[in-house]
């Protein structure tokens, strides 16, 4: 219900439609409800739903509005928002004569243009009403069911405005700021970043910038560690996973004695293990651009690995849930969407 609420205030069109299904589903689950006359009274009840839902998302009513800037004059302010939001984050950045041609539909949406901006992406919808009141005027949008916004002239140090306006225990990621006509590449890594995130928490996509980079395409991925990792083949997988965890580790260390420690191994250990890696790889450990090209295949693997361990808990998560229903429930839900 409280994703429904969001579209309709993004939409508020809509929210008629839901004012019918609110009254529907009262006179269907409660017994007093169900002797309401059929036409007078269930009309009187559904402008009152309908009221009350506009107070509930603290929108007004829907205003007749005179023609004005051009083509955008038929506009509400809310969809001249809409309009807007898909206009600045969808297709290629926009030029300086892209966005000054956006003026009209800017000053329609009641929203100045900025300099710059940055994104900010919210797992699941169902906060987003919270989160944007709380962050001031916003320009918001739902993109690929997730709800976004789009912070205007944003302080690349507010961190702690933004810890205490977006909702705790929920997934949600902060873009890097970019210049207004870039506000879709801000939006692009930020959505990424929440599809990475292991646990429910607020990330910035500043300080997840390596991991974002090495893991654009996992077909690279493989491509980098067929390449590099093929002398681990003939090995059986055990034996194949510490070569590569005593490699990654020395790489990052510099060095033997840093490896045992990061390992948590004797340094002999390490030694015994860089001698099966030296007759594997041979001359490509002592190459400093082979060396480097070594160090992000394998931090991209960790961070794959890190990704579908990720991905396989909360598939678990999700089937226990569906699992967990009763089929009351089940059927409750099916009858409030209408199947």
């Amino acid at each position: 219900m409280r994703a429904l609420l969001d579209h309709v205030w993004l939409s508020p069109r809509e929210l008629p439609a839901l004012a019918d299904e609110v009254v529907e589903a009262l006179v269907d689950r409660v017994s007093a409800m169900s002797a309401l006359p059929e036409r007078r009274r269930r009309a009187e009840l559904r402008s009152e739903v309908e009221t009350a839902l506009r107070g509930a998302l603290s929108r007004p009513e829907p205003e007749n509005l005179d023609e004005a800037d051009g083509e955008y004059g038929s506009l509400t302010r809310e969809r001249a928002r809409q309009e807007l939001f898909a206009a600045l984050t969808a297709g290629s950045p926009l030029s300086a004569e892209a966005l000054a041609s956006l003026a009209p539909l800017a000053r329609r949406a009641a929203w100045q243009l900025p300099a710059a901006v940055r994104a900010v992406v919210l797992g699941s919808p169902g906060e987003l009403q919270l989160a944007t009141d709380a962050l001031g005027d916003p320009l918001i949008g739902i993109t690929d069911g997730r709800p976004c916004a789009l912070l205007p002239d944003p302080d690349p140090e507010a961190r702690s405005l933004l810890r205490r306006a977006l909702p705790r225990g929920r997934a949600a990621a902060v873009g890097h700021v970019v210049p207004l006509g870039e506000a879709r590449s801000s939006l692009r890594w930020a959505r990424r970043l929440v599809d990475l995130a292991p646990e429910a928490q607020l990330l910035f996509v500043e300080d997840h910038l390596p991991a974002l980079l090495l893991l654009q395409d996992e077909s690279l991925v493989r491509a980098l560690s067929a390449r590099w990792l093929r002398p681990l083949d003939a090995l059986k997988p055990a034996q194949s996973a510490r070569l590569e965890t005593t490699l990654l580790a020395w790489l990052e260390g510099g060095g033997a004695p840093e490896a045992a420690k990061t390992l948590k191994v004797h340094p002999q250990t390490v030694h015994y293990r860089l001698r099966q890696l030296e007759k594997l790889f041979g001359p490509v450990l002592r190459d400093p651009r082979s060396r480097f090209e070594l160090e992000m295949t394998l931090h991209s693997r960790r961070l794959l690995a890190q990704v579908r361990d990720v991905q396989a808990r909360i598939s678990r998560r999700a089937r226990t849930a569906a699992m967990s229903l009763k089929p009351m429930d089940v059927a409750r839900e099916a009858r409030v969407n209408g199947r």
